[in-house]
């Protein structure tokens, strides 16, 4: 029994600083991050998109990893854009009509690892969310825009640190 606790503790402590419970792994030397206001490049701008997005990424780092955020230069940097907000019809009813809207946010990322250049990447992200033709936009659309904001983190924060 004395051998498996013990082994169990050399174990953790060699873990340390590489591995978080939340699946991230963040590069041994790693202590800030930094992310930049994405500015909103879309045709149609939602005026509190931008701040959402970038307060939740950087709220989704501080809570979920051991780094802590940087006003600029951290070891790990995220940058970008939002380049789409775009509502459409997504479905018809039998008779011809409009059933159901979609409304669709895409964002281009910058995320540069100091410490690793080979996890460097500039990708496009886009998610969606669909909601009854018969509801007015403007009704629905901050639960849409929080949803979508949450999962277009998640996709950021995979691709920068999870390495599944």
């Amino acid at each position: 029994m004395f051998w498996v606790v013990l082994l169990a503790a050399v174990v953790t402590v060699g873990c340390r600083g590489g591995y978080s419970f939340t699946g991230a792994s963040i590069p041994p030397g790693a202590k800030t991050i930094s992310v930049k206001t994405f500015p909103n490049y879309a045709p149609t701008v939602n005026p509190q998109l931008s701040q959402k997005l970038t307060d939740e990424l950087k709220n989704m780092f501080s809570s979920q990893t051991s780094l802590s955020v940087a006003n600029s230069d951290g070891d790990l940097q995220i940058e970008g854009e939002i380049t789409g907000y775009v509502t459409r019809a997504s479905s018809l009813s039998s008779k011809d009509e409009v059933s159901m809207n979609r409304l669709t946010v895409t964002i281009r990322v910058r995320f540069t690892n100091t410490l690793n250049e080979e996890a460097d990447f500039d990708q496009q992200f886009s998610r969606y969310r669909d909601y009854n033709a018969g509801l007015d936009f403007s009704s629905v659309e901050a639960g849409l825009v929080e949803e979508i904001v949450q999962e277009l983190c998640e996709d950021v924060f995979n691709k920068a640190v999870v390495n599944w």
